[in-house]
């Protein structure tokens, strides 16, 4: 690593774009997520997360094998983040930011070293086979022996280019490695070439001497050729799995152009820009932050906030979100966000959790892998040392079998690589997967729990009719309820904001001094005159529902929000949502595919059947508190149930994380989509039901992986051990099986468009139950 790649990772500018601070106890905390260049497998991982842990100042650290991502929280005040890249440097890795190592050059450098590696082992390969293949043809001393000696030492000469060149990558983990006192998954590869290549090269030397006179450059050039091969397939398909989300997060343009007050044009770097800053965004390139169209028009794409890619019409003053794409000509835009505080940075944080994750199959691999490369190393010497007693030309052919066959990269590719395309494939349909582990969880669910207002009816509540007190006006009383409701993203605020700005008028009461939310009852203010108001539910406002239905002020069939004073009751608002238009398809295909659904609300019984008797919900729980919430879905999870919960509001973020898996729609509160394991941007419920049928196809390919690779291993290491699998065999096998198991996944990716073009089948709808 060079000295610009250090000063990049110390520069407060710059780590703005991967690292984030945070207050502890004793200081700040800083988070940062690097990409680790160099790796290939599960204990590429281990190294440099042991590298990391002996390091002062490290509070953790944790390596994704599948996506090459490190999450690293570090105290500045004990270290820099330069030192812990030397760190990382001295065990033969380079750490370098996310969008430094996912840019083109870095791509194309990489992948053209791969492409030369496999050329020159390609054509050393046949160039050997084709001065090896007469002895394989012809009988012993057909060929005069001064030319069959010719052609062993040409064989030897191409096979140097393998061993220096092409098999670089293996020697250098195998040596760090050992450096580091540990056994990688290449430490068995490489001793396998080096001890083909010696035994080879002492029997070309002396053919009269003790390692006799057979060779096998053949098999050594064929099976580094395959093992490239392999691995460089391997990294072509983990760009479409795990680079699927990699092309999501690094999506902003790293230059954007800048107007001069002059008017004129300049070219910064994006993180020049600051708020107020107008900026030219032309057709095909991503808006670098989220602001005011100043344009007449503009025509974008905002697949990755809503899941839906048809184009979306932006009126000058219109709103625009970093992320999207210009789809049109040449807009001007002013920025009102950068950075952290855009709706991009919120989901490229949600997705940089799940791609960092190490599920529990996963790590579960990553352990059982680590020992069993030891009994590699022990079942080869042991197969060598029987075999020289029997015959000592095989022994070497049957140890370097032995350790190529066996290596257990399958293994642990096997979890991460069919989760991280499950991953990528919903996050390109508007879904964002914050836990790798929620799609175990949720196959194994039998449950699914639904929220009512704004997740089954619709997030866009209406104010149907406004009751007030003598002397007071519907403008009145929507004038003073409007500052409370500002101050909440709750379905309920969002109508009554609404319905005041549609009526406008006049001037509204003293500014209120502060506005404090109680989850799932209501709000509270008090104005500058001393004065408190509170805006919610009838039990909130300190009022009696009863009373005021028999008195007319209220309606006993629909929900309803109050207005109260100190001196009481001052205007009830009459609320109506309607239900999804999908909602009864996605229920009835939830229960087509075995799964019990509740209902749980805040609200009152009579609102809560009213939407789930044409819903077909057989279970319903009403007038629910959040503690009564998170108590019903601890009573289901004691009986042996396993709960999905679905939700939206500031209320359902304490029973979002009670719950085995849950759901977030994104129109929902921040917080609760950070205790969400999925965010269904699209806010759809059909897509609910795809995620869960993409779980289950999920674990299946995870199942069908573990099976593969455990079976190969039980199959390979048997023919190995009493010499039917050459050299060569096992290299191609030990390609095979990591290219087959990240194949498999790459099946999720078409899985996803399938379930989404399917329709859904009808149900017949229960009789719903009060709990």
């Amino acid at each position: 690593m060079v000295a610009d790649d250090f000063a990049v990772l110390d520069d407060p500018l710059e780590q703005q774009a991967f690292t984030q601070a945070s207050e502890a106890d004793d200081g700040f905390v800083n988070e940062s997520v690097l990409m680790v260049q160099g790796m290939y497998c599960a204990a590429c991982a281990d190294t440099v997360e042991s590298a990391l842990a002996r390091c002062p100042g490290v509070l953790e650290a944790q390596v994704h094998a599948a996506t090459r991502r490190l999450t690293l929280r570090w105290d500045p005040a004990r270290t820099r983040l330069s030192e812990l890249a030397q760190a990382v440097g001295r065990t033969g890795y380079r750490l370098l930011p996310m969008q430094q190592a996912l840019g083109v050059s870095e791509r194309v450098k990489e992948t053209r070293q791969a492409l030369w590696r496999l050329f020159v082992a390609g054509f050393c390969m046949m160039q050997v086979m084709m001065y090896t293949w007469p002895e394989y043809v012809t009988a012993p001393g057909e060929i005069p022996a001064d030319i069959v000696q010719l052609l062993r030492w040409a064989s030897w000469v191409l096979s140097l280019p393998v061993m220096l060149f092409a098999s670089g990558p293996f020697f250098a983990s195998a040596w760090r490695d050992l450096r580091q006192g540990r056994i990688g998954m290449d430490t068995p590869v490489s001793i396998g070439i080096l001890v083909t290549f010696v035994a080879s090269s002492l029997a070309t030397f002396d053919p009269t001497g003790p390692w006799g006179q057979d060779i096998w450059f053949d098999s050594l050039t064929m099976f580094v050729f395959f093992l490239l091969g392999g691995r460089y397939l391997e990294l072509k398909l983990r760009d479409r799995t795990a680079g699927a989300l990699d092309a999501l997060m690094n999506r902003l343009p790293e230059q954007c152009e800048r107007e001069r007050p002059d008017g004129t044009v300049e070219r910064v770097s994006l993180k020049r820009l600051q708020v107020g800053d107008v900026v030219r965004v032309e057709a095909g390139q991503a808006f670098p932050g989220d602001g005011t169209v100043l344009s007449d028009a503009a025509t974008v794409d905002e697949a990755l906030l809503t899941g839906e890619s048809h184009p979306i019409t932006r009126r000058r003053g219109g709103a625009v979100v970093a992320g999207s794409y210009n789809l049109g000509g040449t807009v001007r835009v002013r920025i009102d966000r950068l950075g952290r505080d855009t709706r991009f940075a919120q989901i490229v944080s949600l997705m940089e959790q799940a791609s960092t994750e190490k599920p529990r199959l996963a790590r579960l691999a990553d352990r059982i892998a680590a020992p069993f490369l030891g009994l590699v190393l022990l079942a080869a010497a042991l197969s060598a040392l029987l075999w020289w007693s029997v015959d000592p030309h095989r022994a070497v052919a049957t140890a370097v079998a032995v350790l190529i066959v066996t290596c257990p990269c399958a293994l642990s590719l096997a979890t991460p690589a069919a989760m991280l395309a499950s991953a990528g494939a919903l996050a390109r349909r508007g879904i964002l997967t914050r836990r790798l582990q929620a799609f175990e969880a949720l196959a194994a669910v039998d449950t699914v729990v639904f929220d009512k207002t704004g997740t089954l009816t619709q997030d866009r509540v209406v104010v149907r009719e406004v009751r007030v007190r003598d002397g007071w006006t519907v403008e009145r009383a929507l004038r003073a309820a409007a500052p409370l409701a500002r101050a909440s993203l709750h379905p309920v605020s969002r109508a009554l904001v609404a319905r005041f700005e549609d009526t406008a008028a006049g001037d509204g009461p003293a500014p209120l001094l502060e506005v404090a939310e109680t989850p799932g009852r209501g709000l509270t203010a008090r104005d500058t005159e001393g004065h408190e108001w509170r805006l919610g539910s009838a039990a909130h406002c300190g009022l009696d529902e009863a009373a005021l239905v028999q008195a007319g002020r209220s309606v006993a069939d629909m929900p309803c929000a109050y207005l109260a004073d100190a001196h009481g009751w001052v205007a009830t608002f009459v609320l109506d949502e309607g239900v999804r238009p999908d909602a009864r398809a996605a229920i009835e295909r939830l229960r087509a595919l075995g799964l019990r659904v509740h209902l749980l609300s805040g609200d009152r019984l009579g609102a809560a059947l009213r939407v789930a008797r044409p819903l077909g919900i057989d279970t319903v729980v009403a007038e629910a508190s959040p503690e009564r919430k998170l108590e019903q879905v601890a009573r289901w999870q004691a009986g042996g149930h396993r709960v999905a919960m679905v939700g939206d509001g500031l209320n359902d973020g304490p029973v979002l994380a009670r719950a085995d898996v849950s759901f977030a729609l994104g129109h929902g509160a921040p917080l609760t989509q950070t205790r969400a394991d999925f965010v269904v941007q699209s806010g759809r419920l059909s897509d609910v039901v795809f995620v869960v049928e993409q779980a289950r196809a999920t674990m299946r390919i995870v199942r069908q992986n573990l099976a593969w690779a455990a079976g190969y291993n039980a199959i390979s290491v048997p023919l190995a051990l009493v010499g039917w699998m050459p050299p060569w065999a096992a290299g191609l096998g030990m390609a095979a099986s990591s290219l087959l198991v990240i194949g498999n996944a790459m099946r999720l990716s078409r899985m996803v468009a399938k379930a989404l073009s399917n329709g859904l089948p009808a149900v017949a709808a229960p009789t719903p139950t009060p709990v």
